[in-house]
């Protein structure tokens, strides 16, 4: 059987599906056709039912919860990952909630983070995450950081307002659930629990030769150096990714409460 499955060609993501996309294990009857691309379009997609195994972020999932199940294996969670909030100048000077906020995408979980932390803020745009360091840069407004930027954004002279990730964790008790992988429902549960172990022996496989990084993960990702790399994976890949737990899936649970009251609505 073929599937489609979306990721990133973020390195935590190519970490993840690297063995399994490129025949480092054996998937049997299973078929994979790969499609890389940006978390926000990942995200789009999702929405529309596009592809049959997607990553998505977890500030999407309550919106595709009746069309996808969400697996076990390959999801984004932990302490200390989370988006951080910067500035172009002094992080004290600035009244947040009445600037211009710069969002790495409307249904993200950088997004549901921000609003949880600041929930009267209303001059909010929507961009691509690389694009968001060069807007603060600009001076046009404050911006929402992800992935490799949380390691460079000092050394561009931006500063750090808060840490929206810290802010959760404070407010919860439990780990940040940035990304997660999800299926059809309409895939036979046998099929969705055989792809869910392929993720994670995937991850093992992954691990079992790490720090060593594969040709794979280097040509996604080609403007990082490999220390970048590493901690790229090192942050976002962990225990959760391998099964989310009983933790991980009340975080997760816990996201969709948030949702529902930042929103004001049930899912």
């Amino acid at each position: 059987m073929k599937y489609t499955i979306g990721f990133s060609p973020c390195p935590n993501d190519t970490f993840i599906f690297d063995a399994l996309i490129n025949g480092k294990i054996d998937a049997g009857f299973i078929q994979l056709e790969p499609v890389l691309e940006d978390v926000q379009t990942l995200n789009q997609w999702a929405l529309e039912g596009k592809l049959d195994i997607t990553k998505l972020s977890y500030g999407v999932w309550p919106l595709v919860m009746h069309n996808y199940s969400l697996l076990n294996s390959g999801s984004a969670l932990g302490s200390g990952v989370g988006p951080l909030l910067i500035s172009k100048d002094n992080p004290d000077s600035y009244n947040v909630e009445n600037c211009v906020i710069a969002i790495p995408g409307k249904n993200t979980t950088a997004h549901l983070l921000f609003s949880l932390a600041y929930p009267n803020a209303a001059k909010k745009i929507f961009l691509r995450y690389d694009e968001i360091e060069p807007f603060v840069q600009a001076g046009k407004g404050l911006g929402v950081i992800i992935h490799e930027n949380r390691f460079t954004y000092g050394e561009k002279g931006l500063h750090k307002i808060v840490d929206l990730g810290d802010f959760w964790e404070r407010q919860t008790g439990g780990p940040i659930p940035l990304g997660g992988i999800v299926i059809k429902k309409g895939i036979p549960e046998g099929i969705q629990q055989e792809i869910d172990r392929l993720i994670r022996e995937s991850i093992e496989y992954a691990y079992s030769k790490y720090p060593e990084l594969s040709d794979y993960i280097k040509q996604h990702a080609q403007e990082m150096s490999e220390d970048v790399m590493r901690m790229h994976i090192d942050l976002y890949v962990n225990n959760y990714s391998l099964n989310l737990g009983q933790k991980g899936n009340d975080a997760v649970k816990k996201l969709v409460e948030v949702y529902e009251h930042v929103n004001g609505r049930t899912v």
